[in-house]
């Protein structure tokens, strides 16, 4: 009986730790973005670089709304 607590609270702070860790990769990934594109990413990402609007921006596609360099 004593064993089966043991796994079971081994495997409930795994679980634990590993949310935890999925937490912290999201963040890391979401705030590791860049903040400037190409105009062939802004393409290849199905958008539109628009060098003549304020800002440069991607419009359309996955970097919608990111400056192009």
């Amino acid at each position: 009986m004593r064993s089966r607590r043991i796994v079971a609270a081994v495997i409930a702070t795994a679980a634990l730790a590993g949310l935890g860790l999925t937490g912290a990769a999201t963040a890391a990934t979401a705030q590791g973005g860049p903040s400037y594109v190409t105009p062939s990413q802004c393409e290849q990402g199905g958008g539109t670089p628009r060098i003549d609007l304020p800002g440069n921006p991607c419009v359309g596609g996955k970097y919608n709304g990111q400056a192009v360099d």
